[in-house]
């Protein structure tokens, strides 16, 4: 399944053509076998409780958005997943820090499957999200506010989520993680063995907004930030 994306798409994309990608049988062995350690490191360490993946529909592809406050938010996404759909979901995650070195991008990719995007000049970067989704069964990982928080409040979502989804029937599925600020808060070398919550609603479409239109734009994104703080709240 990941050696199939792998053949179809990202050797040729721009913001991959610097950053190696290993794939293949042994690359998804072993990043199984990293997520199946981290899921156990999860629900033991962190007690990870994971409610409201009935609401993931798995026979499509969609994009998860979530809050952003630590190193845990991609891990804990994974973990809500069937462990044979991770090679087929992509956490973004910036070009400039997780593959700032050929050695850092290979371990994001096989570790979590990073797609690196460039936070500076996201058109390329919505292209390649765009393609992506265009197949069977993918999944996007994406945290609207572009950056982990520093307070745990949750900052402003960007724009490019909106932009991606509207005018397609794509679902886009809110998520909220509690405790995680918490657990391993930005500049924080470690995690601490605090509870993590993970709650996931229920799917969003937007076909019927113009993508040209920056107001509607505008107002999906800001509808996407108070469906992942009423989770919250829950």
């Amino acid at each position: 399944m990941f050696t199939t994306y792998e053949h179809r798409t990202p050797l040729t994309l721009p913001s991959l053509e610097r950053f190696p990608r290993p794939h293949g049988l042994g690359v998804s062995a072993l990043r199984s076998a990293i997520q199946l350690m981290t899921r156990v490191l999860l629900r033991t360490y962190n007690r990870l409780e994971i409610v409201g993946q009935e609401n993931l529909p798995l026979d499509r592809s969609f994009i998860m958005v979530c809050n952003h406050s630590s190193h845990l938010d991609a891990m804990c996404l994974l973990a809500s997943l069937p462990l044979t759909r991770v090679h087929r979901a992509f956490p973004v995650a910036a070009a400039d820090y997780f593959f700032a070195t050929p050695l850092r991008s290979i371990l994001s990719v096989i570790a979590v499957n990073g797609l690196p995007i460039d936070r500076h000049h996201g058109r390329d970067g919505l292209e390649m999200c765009r393609e992506l989704l265009s197949s069977p069964g993918q999944v996007l990982i994406i945290f609207p506010e572009g950056t982990r928080t520093c307070s745990g409040a949750i900052g402003r979502f960007r724009s490019g989520v909106a932009r991606l989804a509207a005018g397609t029937d794509t679902p886009v599925i809110p998520c909220h993680l509690s405790g995680a600020f918490d657990a391993w808060p930005k500049g924080r070398d470690l995690p601490r063995p605090l509870p993590v919550h993970l709650r996931i609603g229920r799917p969003r479409t937007f076909a019927a907004v113009d993508p040209a239109d920056h107001g509607a734009v505008s107002h999906v994104s800001s509808q996407l930030r108070e469906d992942v703080v009423a989770l919250g709240r829950r």
